[in-house]
């Protein structure tokens, strides 16, 4: 087990942890005099930042091993549902929109060992890696951001017009939550595209 991988598999242990930070009731949403909300962001990005980490040592060490090329993707999944679905079960997401981010996920995983069983080689897309950096920094703002009463919209004006600015990250974390999204279903398609150009121009999705 080298260095990077040893990174990956703590990203996969971190993941309960904030499970249990997020959605335990602390008395005073508090642990040991920190707010819940900032123990569990910094948590996340603590994990978030090994998936950085580990792929920068495993290219400079070249290290790049299966186990790592498998372990990643997973480790990357792992932390980010566990997130959203903890933030939906707070009232701070979109059930709909973690719906669309969590079925690509399953979807495109899917396909990638349908391609991968095959010998087709399906490169990661650059929109995957701008639906990362989405999630990352949805994620960090509607745990940071205070979620404001009302609608979402009423919110935004009057953050535009300076009457309140206490929502601006949540605000932030919410338009962070759409890119990802669409990015989501975006890079789907394009895999999906790339799986049938490999398979040829009569081809059909078989299981």
């Amino acid at each position: 087990m080298n260095l990077p991988n040893t990174l990956t598999l703590s990203r996969i242990f971190l993941v309960p942890l904030l499970v249990v930070v997020l959605l335990t009731k602390f008395e005073g949403r508090n642990i040991m005099g920190i707010d819940v909300d900032l123990v569990a962001a910094a948590i996340f990005a603590l994990a978030a930042g090994t998936d950085w980490l580990d792929g920068y040592l495993a290219r400079r060490r070249k290290q790049i091993t299966s186990l790592g090329q498998m372990m990643d993707p997973l480790a990357d999944k792992m932390l980010t549902s566990a997130a959203f679905i903890s933030l939906v079960w707070m009232d701070r997401a979109s059930a709909w929109m973690v719906a669309v981010i969590i079925g690509r996920e399953l979807a495109v995983t899917a396909l990638r060992s349908i391609a991968y069983s095959r010998g087709i080689n399906l490169p990661a897309s650059p929109m995957g890696k701008v639906k990362m950096v989405a999630e990352v920094v949805a994620i960090l703002g509607m745990l940071l951001g205070r979620k404001p009463e009302g609608s979402l919209l009423a919110a935004a004006l009057d953050l535009i017009s300076g009457h309140q600015q206490g929502g601006a990250l949540y605000l932030t974390g919410v338009a962070a939550l759409w890119v990802a999204v669409i990015t989501a279903v975006l890079s789907a398609t394009f895999y999906y595209q790339k799986f049938m150009r490999a398979q040829g121009p009569n081809a059909r999705l078989k299981s």
